[in-house]
């Protein structure tokens, strides 16, 4: 049955808005006016009214973590109200702690610098406070630190005398004790010895993160998992994904970023015939995801110079040029992309480097490459971006924190010329947005916002390089068909158009009629997959 949406404002991908549209066996047939749409009724058609509200396509966030999101849902929040000072942190894991009285105590979410009166990472010693006879592992916002206490210290038989793995660090105090805290790579020493899912618990994190993403609109995303949990392999991980899809759970379309960290792992993952592309219309398998660096919050994105507020630092380089090279060489070779987690600029130049070396041995392979993240640049890493033909994945809801110390952080030159994400696309960069998820929450409103206004959420800074912001069109966009460019399906979704996939959402305002300020507030009324619904506010 044909379905006939009118009387709303419709944003197809482009302006002007239209009124009406008409979905068919799971494909839009045509937008335009209320009274264009009407005349091509037939008789069985359903009409229906949207009353006003807003429409777009689904949104599509380029990067982010749907695995780990469903298991940071199984978690302490340490978010929001739990992150404005070390007590209410401790309060939030004795509340988690009592209502769940056995095993380990996670958490994630903090973030030191929110904290009042202004803290510091948390140490060892201050979990302890909160429960000493059991093990605590709490994770920062970013993904890139965490901290354990004393007993799970114990437990893990950690300690002074243990190896630091290339590309992490181990935090230690002036007497050379540990002090709990684990960065970037060093972090495996504990994930890997965190209690394991099964299949079936996989299965129920990638359902409720599903559910939770269809909430606030998103249809697709392109998700990195393969790494999600250290003590699981990757092989069962695609075979969740693939049950929850079968069973008709899988309600995002997932691209796949396939985190691989050895020559070995990716030989053994390509001889099995995974490659970009490869997969259903609900997963595939999309590019060779790498982690660069760590991030700025926690001081260990790489720089190519010193941080300006911890001088002699310059961050965690997690591949050497050398093994960024081979790897990109190694997955342009058999026709797969990569898109390469880069924060700081220090980095950026090696990552840059890798792909213009493959590219070299390679020249007549075509794959859509690119960078994740992307925030720290300097005007000539831009140029080599759109010399090398590389993709943009932005996160734009990452000013809301950033813009409250990039300054402090990386000094103003370098300031400056970062997160410079209208300008990539005025020089022809290809850009996307996405969340990072679970390092932020997946609502695009907040990074729509963002993107538009260049302020924190709550306004209580002025704009940060207001020269980069974007309009709502733009903001939409990159949001959007933006995405599906990023995984070479520009042609079939991401606008509101003859032909292609009826992904949609329906807001309750228009972001092209509140005030940019209030974006962010704009609620999701109902979320559409193949023109089927798969959220309704109303009903939940």
């Amino acid at each position: 049955m044909r379905k006939i949406y009118t009387g709303g404002r419709v944003f197809t991908g482009a302006l002007p808005l239209a009124e009406a549209f008409i979905v068919e066996d799971g494909r839009f047939l045509a937008a335009g006016t209320d009274a264009e749409m009407l005349a091509l009724r037939r008789e069985g058609d359903a009409v229906v009214s949207l009353a006003g509200r807003f429409v777009c396509p689904g949104f599509n966030d380029s990067h982010m973590h749907l695995l780990s999101y469903g298991n940071t849902m199984d978690m302490c929040d340490l978010t929001g109200p739990a992150t404005v000072s070390l007590a209410a942190l401790q309060e939030a894991l004795r509340r988690f702690a009592a209502a769940n009285p056995e095993g380990w105590i996670l958490g994630r979410g903090w973030n030191q610098d929110y904290f009042s009166p202004a803290g510091d990472i948390p140490v060892r010693q201050e979990l302890d406070a909160v429960a000493a006879d059991r093990p605590i592992c709490i994770t920062r916002c970013c993904g890139h630190c965490l901290t354990v206490n004393t007993r799970a210290l114990e437990l893990l038989g950690l300690d002074e005398n243990t190896p630091v793995p290339e590309g992490g660090a181990i935090d230690r105090d002036a007497q050379g004790r540990l002090t709990g805290v684990f960065r970037d790579t060093a972090m495996v020493l504990v994930q890997s010895r965190l209690p394991m899912p099964g299949k079936d618990d996989l299965k129920r994190k990638i359902r409720r993160a599903c559910q939770a993403l269809n909430s606030v609109g998103v249809t697709s995303c392109h998700s990195d998992d393969l790494c999600a949990f250290e003590n699981v392999d990757w092989r069962d991980i695609l075979a969740a994904f693939r049950e929850v899809e079968q069973e008709g759970g899988l309600t995002v379309r997932v691209y796949e970023q396939s985190q691989l960290t050895t020559p070995e792992a990716l030989q053994a993952f390509l001889d099995m015939g995974y490659t970009t592309g490869v997969g259903s219309k609900m997963f595939r398998i999309g590019p060779l995801k790498m982690l660069g660096d760590g991030s700025l919050g926690a001081r260990t994105a790489f720089l190519s110079g010193e941080y300006a507020d911890a001088p002699g630092e310059k961050g965690i380089a997690i591949f050497t040029q050398a093994q960024f090279s081979e790897m990109i060489a190694l997955a342009r070779s058999r026709g797969m992309s990569a898109a390469v987690h880069a924060i700081g600029d220090g980095i950026l130049d090696r990552v840059l480097n890798a792909y213009e070396y493959a590219a070299q041995l390679y020249p007549d392979v075509s794959v859509r490459s690119g960078v994740v993240h992307i925030q720290l640049t300097r005007p000539d890493q831009l140029r080599r971006m759109k010399e090398l033909g590389l993709h943009a994945y932005v996160q734009t809801i990452f000013i809301d924190y950033d813009s409250h110390i990039v300054h402090q952080r990386v000094g103003e030159a370098l300031a400056s010329t970062s997160y410079a994400f209208r300008t990539m696309r005025e020089m022809g960069v290809t850009v996307s947005n996405g969340t990072d998820c679970p390092v932020e929450w997946p609502a695009p409103m907040r990074g729509l916002q963002c993107a538009v206004t260049r302020q924190p959420l709550d306004g209580s800074l002025p704009p940060y390089r207001p020269e980069e912001a974007m309009s709502v069109e733009e903001a939409l966009s990159i949001y959007t068909v933006g995405g599906a460019y990023a995984s070479c399906e520009e042609q079939i979704k991401g606008r509101i158009a003859p032909g292609m996939t009826a992904d949609f959402v329906i807001l309750e305002e228009s972001p092209f009629d509140v005030p940019a300020q209030e974006i962010h507030r704009i609620r999701t009324h109902s979320t559409y997959l193949d023109g089927h619904c798969v959220f309704q506010a109303d009903c939940q």
